[in-house]
């Protein structure tokens, strides 16, 4: 009995280590942000914004509409369309900006995006979830291009940040793992060097 334990704890343990070393050797394969620049012949990155894939679990950075790098993404524990609750952990579908840059933040860095805009706000009302007050209330911060309220019932403080702690472990899995409050998460190195290029006001679009 107790070999049977040690066994399959050893199993566990090996196929563990083996799917980690898997996903580095994956990870190996990616280029730099300024090897994909100085592939492309861009010089200086200009007009930057997001394109998140959620169905193909990557985030696309754009300089003046044109390509230059793809990062692999994970997103909230919820798969459905709406987002209705700060607790349902999906991951918002629409057009958005950052709104705040967070350096100091649990998952190592943290652009908040003006989650929830307009449309969001609208559909909610529409559909009783939130007070006028409090569309009123996200609509002023859409107008004066600020993050919105977090004490609505829709919730705030989402936008794409990086792993924090657990970087090693969750970089390196080669498969997918949606674990976030409904944020995009990339990995420590990524969102590094993301922040070179963010600034308030850049564009994040989040797409199915």
């Amino acid at each position: 009995m107790v070999k049977n334990i040690l066994f399959m704890s050893a199993s566990i343990l090996v196929f563990f280590i083996g799917v980690v070393i898997y996903g580095i050797i994956i990870n190996l394969r990616e280029v730099s942000l300024s090897e994909a620049i100085e592939e492309k012949s861009l010089g200086e990155l200009t007009n930057v914004s997001f394109l998140v894939d959620r169905h193909n679990y990557r985030l696309e950075l754009y300089s003046n509409g044109e390509f230059v790098k793809s990062y692999k993404a994970v997103f909230g524990k919820n798969k459905s369309n709406v987002k209705t609750s700060p607790d349902n952990m999906r991951t918002p579908i629409g057009e958005y900006f950052v709104c705040d840059i967070d350096t100091n933040n649990e998952y190592h860095k943290l652009f908040k995006i003006n989650y929830p805009n307009k449309r969001d706000a609208a559909e909610a009302y529409k559909n009783g979830i939130i007070t006028k007050e409090e569309l009123t209330s996200i609509n002023q911060a859409v107008k004066d291009k600020e993050c919105p309220p977090e004490n609505t019932k829709l919730g705030s403080n989402i936008g794409i940040h990086g792993i924090g702690t657990y970087n090693f472990i969750f970089k390196n899995l080669p498969f997918v793992y949606n674990w976030t409050n409904g944020s995009v998460a990339v990995c420590n190195e990524d969102i590094d060097e993301l922040y070179s290029v963010v600034e308030i006001g850049t564009k994040v679009v989040i797409r199915n």
